[in-house]
């Protein structure tokens, strides 16, 4: 399968890709796995954050999106959880920053009165063919965003997290076959497998679950907005299944993570990547 090509700005908007992303606004069935429990979703506008604040909806929960900017596709998020008749809180901001991470939170104990379920997935990357082209500032805001906002927003969500939440982290398959054109990205992403399996050692006794996923190639607006449209054609093809993933087809894993079925399952990496191993 390939894809038209084509381009847009960081951090790119779903709404303008072609062919639209499948988040699961069509699909996605829910049978009361989250019922009454409240997530804090970042990078939720779109994407894999999209389809996990879709499915989280419509498995019972209320839940809050941050992210970047008021010109992505928030709203339309909002709209798709409402209608699942559950609450939908938006909160756009810069994640790099530690007051707005803690601001999040704030918000989200103000909003749903509390939190069961942390998903750290916002992320930036961008393509560079040589490590002169990375600048120092790209470096740190990709660090910042990537796994600093995990660890601001973790600690922050801490004193608030019972017994049975769970916390989980966005990795990906570069965390293990990481792309030369993807560096600073695909060093977070270790980052984030590392720090998610440190977490679930440290919170164990506490009740609370922590694990990451890692996802292959997804089509999402990260993909038109931080790579060449050669590469945008191909995205994907390169995988034993022969096409990029959807969005849609990660939302079972976030969901299976942060239900009580998956009350044993802490300090894993689940690999969604259509084939390609991870260690």
């Amino acid at each position: 399968m390939s894809f038209p090509k084509q381009q847009q700005r960081p951090p790119g908007v779903q709404a303008q890709m072609d062919p639209i992303p499948d988040c699961g606004e069509e699909s996605y069935r829910g049978s009361g796995r989250l019922t009454g429990k409240r997530a804090v979703i970042t990078g939720g506008d779109s994407g894999i954050g999209r389809a996990v604040a879709i499915a989280y909806a419509r498995e019972g929960a209320d839940v809050l999106i941050a992210y970047l900017n008021e010109d992505g596709d928030a709203k339309d998020v909002a709209s798709y959880v409402e209608k699942a008749g559950r609450r939908c809180v938006l909160m756009a901001g810069d994640l790099s920053d530690p007051a707005h991470c803690r601001a999040v939170i704030d918000k989200a104990v103000e909003e749903l009165g509390g939190i069961d379920i942390l998903v750290n997935n916002a992320a930036y990357q961008m393509t560079h063919e040589n490590l002169e082209d990375i600048t120092d500032e790209e470096w740190d805001y990709t660090f910042r965003l990537n796994i600093g906002a995990y660890f601001y927003l973790a600690k922050a969500a801490l004193p608030h997290l019972q017994p049975g939440a769970a916390i989980i982290g966005s990795s990906s398959v570069n965390s293990d076959m990481p792309s030369p054109t993807l560096a600073p990205y695909a060093a977070t992403k270790a980052a984030i497998a590392n720090f998610s399996a440190s977490l679930a050692q440290l919170l164990g006794e506490k009740g609370i679950r922590v694990n990451s996923v890692a996802p292959g190639p997804i089509w999402t607006p990260l993909i038109p907005a931080t790579m060449p449209p050669e590469k945008v054609e191909s995205f994907g093809s390169d995988t034993p299944l022969g096409r990029a993933g959807q969005p849609a087809e990660l939302a079972p894993v976030y969901v299976l993570l942060a239900s009580d079925e998956g009350s044993y399952i802490s300090g894993a990496r689940i690999a969604v990547t259509g084939g390609r191993p991870i260690l």
